[in-house]
C-alpha cells in the first residue's frame, strides 16, 4: 500500500539537487492538474453545446487522447519523491537501518533499469510519429479532425526522463545512507508511521492556526 513519507532537507549537495528538481517536479504535477481541469471544460463545453443548439465540440474524443496523456505521465515523478507510489511496505515496515536501505536501493535500482527501458522504447514511439517535412511535422494524426500525435507522444518520454532524474537521486540517497549507516538520509522519502503522520498533519495545522490567528 502507499503510505505518508516526509522528505527531509539540509544543506549537502544532494539536498539542493533534490530541490531543485521537485520544481519541475511541480511544475509537471500543475500541468497535469490543469489538465484534469481541462477535460472538466471539454466535457461542459460539448454536453452544453449539444444540448443547447445540437453541436457539441468537433473532435471531443480526439481532444480527450491529447490531454490523457499529460494526466497520466506528468505527475508520476512526484508522486516518487513524495514516496506516494503503491507498494507493500507490511514487509520492509519492519526492516531498520543498512537492510531497510539495501531492500530500498534494490528496489530504485530495479525500477530506474524499467524506466530507462521505457525512455528508449517511448523515444523510438515518438520518433515514429514526428517528421520535420511532414505537415504539421507529424506522420499520423487523430482520426476525427487531424490533430497531430506527436505531441502527446512526446509527453511520456519527458516524464520518464524526469522520473529517472529523481530515481537516480535516490539511488544516490539510499546508496550513501547504506554506506554511512545513516538513520534519517535526505533526498528520500521516509515512511512515516500513522503517530508521526498524526504528529505532523497536527503540527501543520497549528501553523495554520497561527497564521490565521497572526493575520487577524
Amino acid at each position: 500500500m502507499a503510505g505518508s513519507a516526509a522528505v527531509l532537507e539540509d544543506g549537502s549537495l544532494i539536498s539542493r539537487l533534490d530541490r531543485r528538481l521537485l520544481k519541475a517536479e511541480q511544475l509537471l504535477a500543475l500541468l497535469s492538474g490543469l489538465a484534469v481541469f481541462s477535460l472538466m471544460i471539454l466535457a461542459v463545453v460539448s454536453v452544453g453545446g449539444r444540448n443547447a443548439a445540437n453541436a457539441p465540440l468537433p473532435g471531443y474524443v480526439d481532444w480527450i487522447e491529447q490531454i490523457m496523456p499529460l494526466i497520466a505521465f506528468m505527475g508520476i515523478a512526484y508522486v516518487q519523491r513524495q514516496g506516494g507510489h503503491i507498494r507493500m511496505d507490511i514487509f520492509i515496515g519492519a526492516l531498520r537501518g543498512r537492510a531497510l536501505w539495501l531492500f530500498e536501493l534494490v528496489s530504485v535500482v530495479l525500477i530506474l533499469l524499467l524506466i530507462l527501458a521505457l525512455v528508449w522504447g517511448s523515444w523510438s514511439h515518438f520518433l515514429r510519429s514526428f517528421d520535420f517535412a511532414a505537415p504539421l511535422w507529424s506522420r499520423d494524426s487523430s482520426i476525427d479532425i487531424g490533430l497531430p500525435i506527436w505531441p502527446a507522444k512526446l509527453l511520456a518520454p519527458v516524464a520518464f526522463a524526469v522520473l529517472s532524474l529523481r530515481l537516480l537521486l535516490q539511488v544516490w540517497g539510499y546508496g550513501r545512507a547504506l554506506v554511512l549507516g545513516l538513520e534519517a538520509p535526505v533526498a528520500v522519502p521516509l515512511i512515516q508511521s500513522a503517530a508521526e503522520q498524526a504528529a505532523a498533519e497536527a503540527d501543520q495545522m497549528q501553523g495554520h492556526d497561527t497564521n490565521g490567528s497572526g493575520q487577524g
